[in-house]
């Protein structure tokens, strides 16, 4: 039965009459012939013909049959053509030779044509599965190159959307090392309307582009939600939402997320299941530990899911240490882990909190593990608010509009005061007047301190004189929480008027709470740069960042105003 497809044979014998004998069984099976005389005409013919299958004598002049397979196999160099002996020999170790020198199989003399076609038949199988595993090699390499390039493309984009923030900011120092192209670790930072800075850092599950595909929805929240002033409660709960809508179950992040108030000196806190981050204290050396209490992001459902915070005091020179698990699960070659009880060590033996990062980075080194998950670390630290200089915000409009001369009131109630932030709201409606944006900073932050004054020590009546000291600091955010969920009455109520003045205009805002009020009298007497308490600062920060600020009605309302010029609105646009 002749196969489907006809070889090329080329026969090499120095025997005319077994050339002669091997041509005739051969053809007689379909195949084609070529013959050589010695070894080296089998090598030239095979250089020049390329057959695919070689009857190779052993005992041939001029080059020997075992020299000439050498030479055959180095020139078909990944191609398998298989390579038969024709040997009389009979000892083990001959034919072992013929083996040992690129030979495929043997034949011993004098021939039967049954076995050497059934060999024929079974040399060309293996040849033609090498033929097919060298197809599917380079079919899957180039697969590989094309998802590789497609990788690098999506990461170029994917860095510059997660990296778009302020991650080079002069209190900010990180380490990010991944595991393969894409890092499951996430890292975020961006500036607050306000002048703070919120920091993200992210571990989703699994490694590579699966675990990189929650980053680009979670970056794009957390940038855009910083952007417009939503505090952490409302970026959490957005992230969370949003994860859980668009990951498979078996998929989410933990995450600890900040928000570091320069003005007010304060770190506030939510960790879902990252490791412990630290606190450190300049002044008293302390580390405070920032546990996780919450499950990780996209895991429960918007209903159930808790955004509570942890706020703390910071001083300047202090610092926020953040690490994913991946520094803790570093293994060494005898698969010990980095561990907590190392880390620890590191902290217990730093004399120097500004080296304190570089310390742990070698003690990795050290250690010489290699790392099993993307590895993560990131320091913050507060520094005066004129040591950084936040980015001027993007529009995306022309500036050639604005609307002028209107007013606005809002009144939010119980209900409303308890789960919604209204000043992102309200600042995205200011500036849609061109003329505010340049000072978009400090209206922010005077907005933030008019309304927080009016909601919590207006309507739930909390003494700020609590935030003497650290532990004060913490009791005032507890009760916070607590009066907001116990609030069942009670107002805030703002209102905007832009008025046109010359050639720019001016806005006038009014915020009533229905509190008791407070003595504006011995409030006001203090010196406007008075910041060294924790306590008792937003008065005189609405003072100094606003044109005019005055208190009536017992304190209950406020009444601040902004100037623009047409300068300004046209600087902005420059």
């Amino acid at each position: 039965m002749q196969p489907l497809e006809p070889l090329t044979i080329l026969i090499a014998e120095d025997s005319a009459a077994d050339r002669l004998l091997l041509s005739t069984i051969v053809r007689r099976q379909g195949h084609e012939v070529l013959t050589a005389g010695n070894g080296a005409e089998a090598v030239e013919v095979f250089r020049s013909q390329r057959p695919h299958l070689v009857l190779m004598d052993a005992m041939m002049p001029v080059m020997d049959g075992f020299e000439a397979a050498q030479q055959i196999k180095a020139l078909a160099g990944e191609t398998l053509v298989p390579i038969i002996f024709l040997t009389s020999l009979t000892e083990s170790e001959a034919l072992a030779r013929c083996l040992e020198a690129g030979g495929d199989d043997f034949l011993a003399k004098p021939y039967n044509q049954v076995i050497l076609a059934a060999k024929i038949k079974a040399m060309d199988r293996l040849r033609r599965l090498q033929a097919t595993v060298l197809e599917q090699r380079d079919l899957i390499a180039r697969h590989h190159d094309y998802l590789l390039n497609e990788q690098r493309v999506a990461k170029a984009v994917f860095d510059k959307v997660a990296h778009s923030g302020c991650l080079n900011a002069p209190n900010i120092r990180y380490l990010q090392s991944p595991y393969a192209l894409f890092n499951g670790d996430l890292l975020l930072a961006a500036f607050t309307p306000a002048g703070d800075m919120n920091v993200l850092l992210g571990d989703f599950t699994g490694h590579g582009l699966p675990a990189a595909v929650g980053a680009m929805p979670l970056a794009e929240v957390f940038y855009g939600m910083t952007a417009k002033g939503y505090g952490l409660s409302e970026t959490l709960r957005e992230m969370n939402a949003k994860l859980k809508r668009i990951l498979p179950v078996d998929m989410f992040c933990c995450a600890t997320l900040l928000c570091l108030s320069f003005q007010r000196g304060s770190v506030e806190v939510w960790n879902g299941g990252m490791p412990d981050g630290y606190l450190h204290s300049m002044a008293s050396g302390e580390r405070t530990v920032l546990t996780a209490r919450h499950l990780p992001l996209g895991v429960l459902s918007p209903q159930t899911f808790n955004d509570c915070t942890e706020v703390f005091p910071m001083a300047v020179g202090d610092r926020v240490f953040l690490l994913s698990d991946g520094v803790i699960d570093t293994c060494d070659a005898n698969e010990q882990l980095f561990g907590v009880e190392r880390l620890q060590q590191v902290f217990a033996a730093n004399r120097q909190p500004d080296v304190l990062f570089e310390e742990i980075e070698q003690a990795l080194r050290d250690f010489r593990g290699e790392a099993r998950d993307d590895v993560s670390m990131v320091e913050v630290s507060l520094l005066e608010a004129a040591q950084l200089s936040p980015p001027a915000p993007v529009y995306s409009d022309s500036g050639q509009s604005s609307p002028l001369d209107w007013s606005v009131s809002f009144e939010f109630r119980a209900a409303t005061l308890k789960r919604f932030n209204p000043l992102p709201y309200l600042l995205q409606l200011l500036l849609e007047v061109h003329g505010l944006r340049t000072q978009s900073g400090a209206l922010y932050s005077v907005l933030a301190e008019l309304y927080s004054n009016a909601l919590e020590h207006g309507v739930l009546g909390l003494d700020s004189s609590l935030k003497r000291d650290a532990s004060g600091f913490a009791r005032y955010y507890q009760q916070r929480n607590a009066r907001l969920e116990e609030l069942r009455e009670g107002y805030v109520r703002v209102h905007f008027q832009v008025t046109p003045k010359g050639a720019g205009g001016c806005l006038t805002v009014r915020v009533e709470d229905s509190g008791k009020g407070f003595d504006v009298a011995r409030v006001m007497e203090r010196p406007v740069d008075d910041d060294v308490r924790l306590s008792g600062r937003g008065v005189s920060l609405i003072r100094q960042l606003s044109d005019h600020a005055s208190w009536s009605d017992n304190g209950r309302s406020a009444r601040v105003e902004f100037f623009w010029e047409a300068l300004a609105e046209s600087q902005a646009f420059s």
